[in-house]
């Protein structure tokens, strides 16, 4: 258990994207745009709380299959191509993902805040994907 000053402590995992990173793919700026808010305020707001004890992080998942990803999930062609710009040329599975959040938000991960984790297999090269 870690000591500090101030209130009775806690840990705040926002979920954000890779997408924050590049813009996003062709349309989806805004999506962008509202991950890289996300980033910001995680990283503006961990400042502000650590006094307190609270820590607070941010994960970037990449491409992951879930019903958001579905039609590259489905598509095997498009899913290879998607696979194939991505460095571990894989696409993540939502359970990796929780591990991360779980993580975070354990003791173990008690010195960490305001940490932009990427979770996007070493990169996210998609931008000209649809």
């Amino acid at each position: 258990m870690s000591t500090f000053c101030g209130g009775s402590g806690g840990a705040i995992v926002n979920v954000s994207s890779m997408a924050a990173t590049i813009g996003g793919r062709p349309g989806a700026s805004a999506y962008a745009a509202s991950k890289a808010a996300v980033d910001c305020f995680t990283t503006g707001f961990a400042r502000e709380v650590a006094a307190e004890g609270i820590r607070v992080n941010v994960v970037r998942p990449g491409v992951v299959v879930t019903e958001m990803t579905h039609h590259i999930a489905r598509d095997s062609a498009l899913r290879a191509r998607v696979a194939s710009s991505i460095p571990m040329q894989r696409l993540g599975r939502p359970e990796e993902i929780a591990d991360i959040v779980l993580w975070l938000l354990s003791d173990s991960a008690s010195l960490v805040t305001g940490a932009h984790v990427d979770a996007g297999g070493g990169g996210f090269m998609v931008g000209s994907l649809r």
